[in-house]
């Protein structure tokens, strides 16, 4: 119950690892926000904290959108009182809703809406909790970036730069709130096997990346949220402006 009495919200918490982040931060005593653009998706997550005892709110969220971040933030703190853990997990992943192709075959949209969920996305939950944990005086910010941004994945450059620009972000804005008691980290993962992304692996890609890490074995769900935890959690408060990365040794930094 390391964070009991604390309030995290998770964006793109309704499935895949954002499902994993909320039940694993709600089995440390926090109370969810399941922000989520799925609003069927985010009920369910919801619902599963709350048959297991924990506190959830489901809050439908584009967090492309200020006014969707603007309103769930607010009720957040309406229902709460509180904001002290986001968990900025939401975004668009080029494998599921793109094609991967050369860089001069990205259309311009499919740029925009990348970086309009992947980091505007990020920023935009940020301006709208800050002002809260400003005024408690303590707040956790986890943003989630990739592996991709330092190994330079190939053929999907958009996800690659907007997952560069989470961990760029984090450091700047890391120096902008320390002074507040606000602490913002990124964390890395490497390729992940959720339930959403698994079924779209072919073996040879699942094989590739179990055999280029120390740890050979796939990289699952369960694996990060004991970071995320950590990171949320008070046993981290002299940890900022960092990125951690949590790939079983595919790639040493």
């Amino acid at each position: 119950m390391r964070l009991k009495g604390r309030v995290a919200i998770v964006t793109g918490g309704g499935k895949g690892i954002g499902r994993h982040y909320v039940l694993g931060l709600a089995a440390e005593g926090a109370s969810v926000v399941v922000a989520e653009i799925d609003a069927a998706a985010a009920q369910d997550a919801a619902k599963e904290v709350q048959t297991k005892g924990g506190r959830a709110l489901a809050v439908p969220t584009d967090v492309s959108d200020e006014a969707s971040v603007k309103a769930m933030v607010e009720r957040t703190i309406e229902t709460f009182g509180r904001a002290d853990v986001l968990v900025n997990n939401a975004a668009v992943f080029a494998a599921v809703s793109y094609t991967r192709g050369p860089h001069d075959k990205i259309s311009v949209n499919e740029w925009d809406r990348m970086f309009a969920v992947n980091v505007r996305g990020v920023w935009l939950c940020c301006k709208e909790v800050i002002p809260h944990m400003r005024q408690q005086g303590y707040g956790k910010i986890i943003n989630i970036s990739s592996g991709t941004a330092w190994i330079g994945t190939p053929y999907v450059l958009h996800y690659v730069t907007s997952k560069a620009a989470v961990a760029g972000l984090s450091r700047a804005l890391a120096r902008e709130v320390g002074e507040h008691g606000i602490r913002v980290n990124s964390l890395a993962p490497g390729l992940t096997e959720s339930e959403t992304f698994a079924p779209l692996l072919d073996e040879r890609q699942r094989q590739a990346a179990i055999q280029g890490r120390i740890l050979q074995r796939a990289e699952v769900p369960e694996d990060l949220v004991g970071t995320i935890v950590f990171l949320a959690s008070a046993e981290s408060d002299f940890i900022t402006g960092q990125t951690i990365f949590v790939n079983g040794g595919a790639y040493l930094t």
